[in-house]
């Protein structure tokens, strides 16, 4: 067992933040505002509760799930994150960590790595859009993402571009240059572990997005690119009804909190939702998703695929969600802080945890499978749940 090994995602942060510069890990830490919707995503699951059993419990556990038609051994899936500057192989290791442990990806547009090799080291991988450059643009990042056999398509609609944070953005500079290398050098010195990974690759992070570049030029600055997706107008119903019908295939929308939009997804013809708030990072006082997950999964939970994305911490986060009509959970800072930790192999370290995690309070609850789980199973208080836009 190697020293890097960790046995919480608390634990590996806590080895992130050793190793990672300072705006990197804030970065990755990112939040709005006050922070109240990041602290609500981890801190309600804390309010539910289970009441485990002590005999006639089941001796085997089956974890596994199908999430748009890709099976998978537990109900964990990695959420898109842009520009993985925490690790030199980036989502590559990412990929691969999944893949190891029989899951899938999400690869974010604004990814440090191209999708066609990405899928080649996880043919399970969902490429993830925004709403961005209108649809002559998107329809051709729809066309990329068919040739290199994506699985699926995520259409992420859940930000609002809110940069205030009460305890300072991180310094993100738009190219590494010379100048930028002497400001952020004290930084890199400090983590001479982090340092040392880019040093033997030979390269610095490149701070682009190939997966946006357009007609053989090369790829966008991230910040560039971030400029134009801020400039494109925000999405009516009837372009995500356009955007789904280019997509021949399961394609997820991102970012639902209201039960009004959840319908609306169905109506514009999506496999799947997920219930998100951007990980904290969108409107802050939205609550978090746990507590918006049961009134959503009644809602349209049987007429599409239900996941929530958000404050997954540990393995029993993720049966309170299933319990509470998740088809399956997103990860995303959690499995970045096992990257920063320790590469591909801190990524399934991760998956490790949650799968061990997740087995555990299935044998304490007497479930079989995941389809043994449901409200019944977790101990809900009065006050928990938040709806929006129900009738």
């Amino acid at each position: 067992m190697s020293n890097s090994w960790f046995e919480t995602v608390a634990e590996a942060q806590r080895l992130a933040r050793k190793r990672l510069p300072k705006s990197v890990y804030g970065a990755l830490l990112a939040g709005s505002e006050k922070g109240l919707t990041v602290s609500d995503n981890v801190g309600a699951f804390d309010e539910l509760g289970f009441a485990p059993h002590v005999a006639g419990l089941s001796a085997r556990r089956d974890l596994s799930a199908t999430v748009m038609g890709q099976p998978i051994s537990l109900p964990v899936i990695i959420s898109p994150t842009g520009v993985q500057a925490v690790h030199p192989d980036g989502e590559l290791a990412v990929a691969r960590a999944a893949a190891a442990r029989g899951t899938a990806i999400g690869l974010s547009s604004f990814a440090s790595q191209p999708i066609e090799e990405v899928i080649a080291a996880n043919p399970q991988t969902f490429f993830q859009m925004y709403w961005q450059g209108g649809r002559d643009q998107i329809a051709a990042g729809l066309d990329r993402a068919s040739k290199a056999g994506a699985a699926g398509v995520i259409a992420t609609l859940d930000w609002s571009f809110s940069h205030s944070r009460d305890w300072g953005s991180p310094h993100i500079p738009e190219e590494l240059t010379f100048r930028e290398l002497l400001r952020l050098a004290p930084e890199g010195l400090t983590r001479p572990r982090w340092l040392a990974g880019y040093l033997r690759t030979g390269h610095l992070p490149a701070l682009t997005a190939p997966n946006l570049t357009e007609d053989g030029q090369p790829a966008p600055r991230f910040f560039a690119a971030y400029g134009q997706w801020m400039g494109t107008p925000p999405p009516t119903w009837d372009d995500v009804a356009w955007m789904r019908s280019q997509w021949d295939g399961p394609f997820l929308l991102k970012g639902v909190t209201r039960i009004d939009d959840a319908l609306r997804a169905v109506d514009a013809g999506v496999t799947a939702i997920s219930v998100s708030n951007h990980g904290g990072n969108n409107v802050d006082g939205t609550p978090a998703t746990i507590r918006m997950l049961p009134g959503i999964a009644a809602a349209v939970g049987d007429q599409v695929e239900v996941l929530l994305d958000g404050g997954i911490r540990r393995g029993n986060d993720v049966v309170k969600a299933v319990a509470l009509g998740a088809r399956a959970v997103l990860i995303g800072r959690a499995y970045l802080w096992g990257l920063a930790a320790n590469g591909q192999a801190g990524v399934e370290n991760v998956l490790d945890i949650l799968r061990n995690g997740i087995d555990s309070a299935m044998l304490g609850l007497g479930c079989s499978s995941l389809a043994d789980l449901g409200p019944d199973k977790v101990y809900v208080p009065e006050g928990f749940t938040r709806a929006f836009g129900g009738s």
